[in-house]
C-alpha cells in the first residue's frame, strides 16, 4: 500500500487519542510527538513537520467543541486538517484537450507514467496521444511503442533520428487531431545544459499547457533542489510523483514541493498502467489514516460497465448464479490489486485491523475461485445444484485443485447467494450479519 508504514504510524496515533482517559495538555504532547516521529521517519522536511506541531498544540488549546464533536473527535479532526494543508492544494490539470510536456530526471520513471496520464486521460473520454521525444536513452522508443500499443494510444516517434526538437516539431502536427498530447522527453540532470537547453527548446516548440515535473518518492528532501531548477528551465505546472507504494520515505518528495511554489497534480500508486491517480491532498490523507477514500472508490467502479437493471433485480429475487458471482469477481480484478480496494474502505475508523497476510490470503482464494470457475460448462455455471460428486472430481481436475476447493467455491456461492436474498429485507440482513459474526 502507499506509505503503508507512515499510515501505521499515524493509525495508531489516533488509536492512542480515542482511547485515551482524558484529552488533556500531557496526552496533546505525546501525540504530537508521536506525529513529529512519524513524519521524519517519513523523511517529511523538518520545517515543516515543526509548523505542523505547533498548529496542532495551538488549534488544540484555543479552539473550543463545535457541533457534536466529543474532545477525542475534536482533536482527531485537528490532526486530519493540519496534515492536509501541509500538503498545500493540488496542482489544476483541467480535463480537456491540452499538450502537456514531461520532465524529470533519469530513473525517475517518467517514460512509464506518460503513458499513464495518456491512459488516465483516455479513461475521461478524451483521445490521448503520446510523443517520444527521448533520443538518449537506449529503448524509450519501443517501450513507449509496446505500451501505447497495448492500451490503444496513439504513438509518435522517430527511431533513428536524435533531434528531440525536430521530432517534437512534427509529432506535435502529426497528432494534432487528438485532444491530449504527451510529449516524454529524455531523462536529465539538473547541472546538464545541454540538455536543459534541449528540453527549453521543445517546450518552446510544444507550447505546452502542462510542464509536469517527475519525481521518485525515494528523492526525498532533495526534490526541492530538482524541482527549482526544472520550475527555472520550463516554468513547472505541476508534479507527479512515482513509486510511493514502494518506499517508506515519500514524505520528503509530498512536502518539498511546497518550497518551489508549485503543487502535486497526480501519484503513482502501483507497477500498472492505471496506477496513476490525480492527487486530492483530503482524501490522501483521509486514506493514509484509515478513513477511507470511497470518492475515489466510487470513480472507480463507474469507469467499470455498468450492472443491468434487471441483473441487480434477479439478484436480490435469489437468482444469483455463478455466472453472477464470476462478474463480480472480474470487476473486482479491473478496478485493480485488492490491497488497493481496501485502502480505499474506511477500516481503519471503525477499529478494524486486518491481520498480516489477509488481503494475499483472499486474493489467492478469489483468484483459485476464477481457475475453478473456468473449468466449469455452462449449464453448471447458471445451476451450481446439479454438481454433485462425479462433476466435483472433474472440475477439481480440469482446474488443478483438490475437490475440498471446488466445495469451498459452492460454499461461498451459496453464502452470497443467502445474502442476497436478506437485502430485501433488513430483518433478515440483520440476522445474517450476526450468524456471519459481523454484527
Amino acid at each position: 500500500m502507499v506509505m503503508d508504514k507512515l499510515g501505521s504510524s499515524l493509525r495508531d496515533t489516533l488509536k492512542k487519542i480515542a482511547r485515551a482517559n482524558r484529552i488533556d495538555e500531557k496526552t496533546i504532547s505525546e501525540v504530537v510527538k508521536d506525529i513529529q516521529r512519524a513524519l521524519l521517519s517519513a523523511d517529511v522536511n523538518v520545517k515543516l513537520v515543526m509548523q505542523l506541531s505547533n498548529r496542532i498544540k495551538e488549534r488544540a488549546s484555543k479552539e473550543e467543541l463545535t457541533g457534536r464533536l466529543g474532545p477525542r473527535e475534536h482533536i482527531i479532526n485537528i490532526v486530519y486538517q493540519e496534515l492536509v494543508a501541509i500538503l498545500g492544494r493540488p496542482a489544476n490539470v483541467p480535463l480537456k484537450g491540452q499538450t502537456i510536456l514531461m520532465v524529470g530526471l533519469q530513473g525517475s520513471g517518467k517514460t512509464t507514467t506518460s503513458v499513464k496520464l495518456a491512459r488516465f486521460f483516455q479513461k475521461k473520454g478524451l483521445k490521448s496521444a503520446v510523443v517520444c521525444a527521448d533520443t538518449y536513452r537506449p529503448g524509450a522508443y519501443d517501450q513507449l511503442l509496446q505500451l501505447c500499443d497495448k492500451i490503444g494510444v496513439a504513438f509518435y516517434g522517430e527511431k533513428d533520428n536524435s533531434d528531440a526538437v525536430e521530432i517534437t516539431r512534427r509529432g506535435i502536427v502529426d497528432m494534432k487531431r487528438h485532444d491530449v498530447i504527451v510529449v516524454d522527453t529524455a531523462g536529465r540532470h539538473a547541472l546538464e545544459s545541454d540538455l536543459i537547453r534541449e528540453m527549453e527548446l521543445i517546450n518552446e516548440i510544444a507550447k505546452a499547457e502542462q510542464r509536469l515535473l517527475v519525481l521518485d518518492a525515494a528523492i526525498g528532501q532533495q526534490a526541492s533542489e530538482q524541482a527549482k531548477a526544472f520550475n527555472e528551465a520550463v516554468g513547472i505546472t505541476g508534479v507527479v510523483i512515482t513509486k510511493l507504494d514502494g518506499t517508506a520515505k515519500g514524505g520528503g518528495a509530498l512536502s518539498a514541493v511546497a518550497d518551489v511554489g508549485t503543487s502535486i497534480a497526480f501519484i503513482g500508486t502501483g507497477e500498472t498502467i492505471d496506477d496513476l491517480e490525480k492527487f486530492e491532498p483530503d482524501r490522501f490523507i483521509s486514506r493514509l489514516l484509515g478513513m477511507g477514500d470511497l470518492k475515489s472508490l466510487v470513480e472507480m467502479m463507474e469507469e467499470e460497465p455498468p450492472i443491468q437493471e434487471e441483473d441487480v433485480e434477479a439478484m436480490l429475487k435469489g437468482k444469483f448464479t455463478l455466472k453472477d458471482m464470476y462478474k463480480q469477481m472480474e470487476a473486482i480484478n479491473k478496478m485493480g490489486p485488492i490491497q488497493k480496494v481496501m485502502q480505499m474502505l474506511p477500516l481503519g475508523s471503525f477499529g478494524v485491523d486486518l491481520p498480516d497476510g489477509a488481503l494475499q490470503s483472499t486474493k489467492d482464494t478469489l483468484t483459485r475461485f476464477k481457475y475453478i470457475m473456468d473449468s466449469m460448462t455452462d449449464e453448471e455455471m447458471e445451476d451450481p445444484h446439479i454438481i454433485r460428486s462425479s462433476r466435483i472430481r472433474r472440475i477439481s481436475r480440469g482446474a488443478g485443485v483438490p475437490t475440498e476447493g471446488v466445495r469451498e467455491l459452492l460454499k461461498y456461492h451459496k453464502l452470497m447467494q443467502r445474502a442476497m436474498k436478506g437485502v430485501r429485507n433488513q430483518k433478515e440482513m440483520q440476522k445474517f450479519l450476526r450468524k456471519q459474526g459481523l454484527k
